[in-house]
């Protein structure tokens, strides 16, 4: 075999090489666009947040921390207080992701254990993924021309049978908490599944395999095993769809009823911030913007709240999964 030389090697096409001027220049252009971007979403948000604070500091320096605690948004007599509205943001949203949450992870256990063929599965998967480019607006009026006359004989019913248990106190005879709950579940159905099929995805079958060595069943498997191991990829989907449902709005203000009260009832009339923004704000005066915005800074509030708690419980979940490993 003729031997080769340095520089014969160096001429030729190979697949890897030190890298080049062109590329360290690539690279740092790269790692510029990137920092840029981070900090023109920082100066993005810090913008809103500012805009959003300036336009509410009249009404933050007039009512103080009372309006997050008082219950009567009187527009005349320029009272407004928003606690049954946080009240119902969080109610409806814990609410759906209950039942957005529970029914999403075990879809993406249905999609990824084996349970279709893999070309059927990716079916099921796109049709669920379609759920999300649906208009809010068209899942409202599914809910009132649909869900709320399905709904309403089941909630009579249970509160005639029981009706001292807070949760059925009311019988449903229009738009309420339930069948808004319900299509919020549906809407972050979508979040929490593929995210969490992603998370599933990323195991490692050999890890199945071992878990099926060691004599489990296939649901000790799944349940003792994959789960636990995808455990911050599913808690991630699950903080994401708790701020989907958070921020919801048109369904919200469509089948939530918009009543300023506080109750246990599933289904009670309720109202959210969202839906309190959106309806508000075509027909506020001055001094109603002034309290909108002070509800839309708690809105973004909250919202924040719940994302670094969020995280806050993924990175323990992760520390802990990875000492116990």
């Amino acid at each position: 075999m003729a031997s080769v030389s340095f520089e014969q090697l160096k001429r030729s096409d190979s697949v890897s090489g030190p890298p080049s001027s062109g590329d360290y220049t690539l690279d740092r252009g790269f790692r510029a666009v990137a920092w840029a971007s981070a900090a023109l979403i920082l100066v993005l948000v810090a913008y809103i947040v500012l805009e959003i604070g300036g336009k509410a500091m009249p009404a933050i320096s007039q009512y103080g921390l009372g309006f997050l605690t008082t219950t009567e948004w009187n527009v005349q007599a320029e009272r407004f207080g928003i606690l049954p509205q946080i009240w119902g943001t969080l109610y409806s949203s814990l609410l759906a992701l209950l039942l957005g949450g529970l029914f999403g992870i075990a879809i993406a256990i249905f999609l990824t254990q084996d349970f279709l063929p893999p070309r059927l599965a990716a079916v099921f998967r796109t049709i669920i993924e379609l759920l999300a480019a649906i208009p809010s607006v068209v899942f409202g009026l599914w809910g009132i021309y649909v869900l709320i006359p399905l709904l309403r004989p089941v909630a009579n019913w249970l509160h005639d049978v029981a009706g001292g248990i807070p949760f059925f106190s009311t019988s449903l005879s229009g738009p309420g908490l339930a069948p808004a709950a319900l299509v919020l579940a549906i809407m972050i159905l979508p979040t929490v599944a593929s995210i969490s099929v992603d998370a599933l995805r990323q195991i490692p079958y050999k890890v199945k395999e071992a878990a099926y060595g060691m004599g489990t069943t296939r649901w000790e498997a799944i349940l003792k095993v994959m789960l636990p191991t995808a455990a911050s990829g599913i808690l991630a989907a699950l903080v994401l769809g708790f701020g989907r449902a958070l921020g919801e709005t048109m369904a919200l203000a469509m089948l939530i009823g918009n009543s300023n009260q506080i109750s246990l009832s599933l289904f009670a009339p309720a109202n959210t911030l969202a839906a309190l923004l959106a309806s508000s704000f075509p027909e506020a005066g001055q001094v109603e913007i002034r309290a909108l915005m002070y509800a839309a800074l708690a809105l973004l509030a909250i919202t924040l709240i719940v994302n670094a708690v969020g995280l806050a419980v993924m990175k323990f979940a992760t520390r802990k999964f990875e000492a116990e490993r």
